[in-house]
């Protein structure tokens, strides 16, 4: 009877062990999991977000120099090529971005700062130019406020 007792005591110490031993796996990949996904957010909007400031930077050297003679007033094909390869660098950057979240307000911000960031190459005058700066540059600060709640 004591081998009995002793054995049913080894597999419910065992049982017990493992169950709680489970748990605890299970909460380590949960924590780890979520904690990779905080990383690849913070890559994905930080990304983003420096991809954009480089697209407006291009898309306001090349205002300058096609409406006021910057660079020999010409809009040449590596100046455009340039613009090319940093909206394409954006779009990337936002699809990437987009991926990682499920929030439709980081989703729209996204959408809306890269659409306004493009208004920029379409500035009549410098008056027009300035005020499409300075609501891109807030666009930019709002998307990064907007993620930082995801990231914290």
């Amino acid at each position: 009877m004591a081998s009995v007792v002793a054995v049913l005591g080894t597999l419910l110490g065992s049982g017990i062990t493992h169950v709680f031993q489970r748990r605890a796996a299970d909460r380590s990949e949960g924590f780890a999991r979520a904690e990779r996904l905080r990383q690849e957010r913070i890559d994905a909007y930080c990304a983003y977000a420096g991809a954009l400031l480089e697209y407006r930077r291009v898309l306001v050297h090349r205002w300058f120099v096609l409406h006021e003679g910057g660079r020999g007033g010409e809009d040449t094909p590596e100046l455009r090529e340039e613009v090319y390869k940093t909206r394409y660098s954006a779009q990337e950057a936002m699809f990437r971005a987009q991926m990682v979240t499920d929030d439709r307000e980081i989703l729209d911000r996204s959408e809306q700062v890269m659409s306004a960031t493009t208004e920029l190459h379409r500035a009549r005058d410098r008056e027009t130019l300035t005020a499409l700066r300075a609501t891109t540059r807030q666009g930019i600060r709002d998307f990064i406020a907007a993620t930082a709640r995801y990231v914290r």
